[in-house]
């Protein structure tokens, strides 16, 4: 049974520091890009981040470039997300997402992980 399972929340000042975590299991990791998504308050679900399969390709939207990276680690079968500079407006459940095409589409998503950014 495919698992995400995500760590790493918690809450850190504007200007401070997280590295979310997500570990998988059940599916073979190597074989899906990986993304992480946030939904804050009343808003609706947004990607964040997506790296592919061997890692060699990365996105990001527009207001966390230069201050996020993704990257993920075949071997361990997790994804991370380092995020800097955090800001208020980054407060969010973050989500850990994987897709992949192998004859059909598979889609898995972890339970999520809460950020606040908050002096």
């Amino acid at each position: 049974q495919a698992q995400l399972v995500e760590s790493g929340g918690g809450l850190v000042q504007p200007g401070g520091s997280l590295r979310l975590s997500c570990a998988a299991s059940g599916f073979t990791f190597s074989r899906f890009d990986m993304s992480w998504y946030r939904q804050a308050p009343g808003k609706e679900r947004e990607l964040v981040a997506t790296i592919t399969r061997a890692g060699v390709i990365t996105n990001y939207e527009d207001s966390v470039k230069g201050r996020f990276t993704i990257s993920r680690d075949n071997a361990k079968n997790t994804v991370y997300l380092q995020m800097n500079s955090l800001k208020p407006d980054d407060t969010a459940v973050y989500y850990c997402n994987a897709v992949a095409t192998i004859f059909l589409r598979y889609n898995y998503w972890g339970q999520g992980t809460q950020v606040t950014v908050s002096s």
